[in-house]
């Protein structure tokens, strides 16, 4: 019988737990600092979807709907119910961002209340030129009175879709071609 009882004796060990606390207080801390220094940035797109006829009716009683077409020669801004506003031949091989912005900065002057724009791409368009595209669109750089400058808000709402077809000669830059050839 006393055989029995140092058996149960011994079963009963402490769990020595001081190692896994040591190593939470080192790791608490860490994981909490790093948290604040690794921040995500999202940006909500909404993808085009198929045009219904309740769709049409709002888009008609907007002032202006505005597209950015991106091609390899040029950026076109366009309102979908009058056409071209302006087409930006690029300069030296890439996309006049600065002439677009300026194109986008006064048509959000004359319709302050419109967020909306669509990007519409070729199906090769670099990832950069439409990154680069969408940051220009969504905010611009304005001047202060006091000299410095802010990030001023132009169209934050942005869709993203296909081109048309580039009926245009790669080196027509004048609006006339541009609507003859959509015609």
């Amino acid at each position: 019988m006393n055989r029995r009882s140092r058996r149960k004796h011994h079963a009963e060990a402490e769990i020595n737990i001081t190692a896994f606390m040591n190593l939470m207080v080192v790791l608490v801390p860490f994981l909490l600092i790093t948290a604040v220094f690794s921040q995500i940035s999202i940006l909500e797109l909404n993808l085009p979807a198929t045009i219904s006829t309740p769709q049409q009716e709002e888009e008609d009683k907007k002032p202006i709907v505005l597209e950015v077409l991106i091609y390899k020669n040029r950026l076109e801004v366009v309102d979908r119910q009058t056409g071209p506003l302006k087409i930006i031949q690029n300069v030296d091989g890439k996309p006049d961002f600065e002439s677009m912005t300026t194109t986008l900065k006064a048509v959000k002057n004359r319709f302050p209340e419109i967020t909306e724009i669509t990007l519409l791409m070729e199906p090769n368009t670099p990832y950069e030129i439409l990154v680069t595209t969408m940051d220009k669109v969504r905010l611009a750089e304005q001047s202060l009175e006091d000299g410095t400058s802010e990030q001023a808000e132009l169209f934050p709402d942005i869709s993203i879709g296909d081109a048309p077809a580039d009926t245009a000669s790669p080196d027509s830059s004048s609006i006339s071609q541009v609507q003859g050839g959509d015609a």
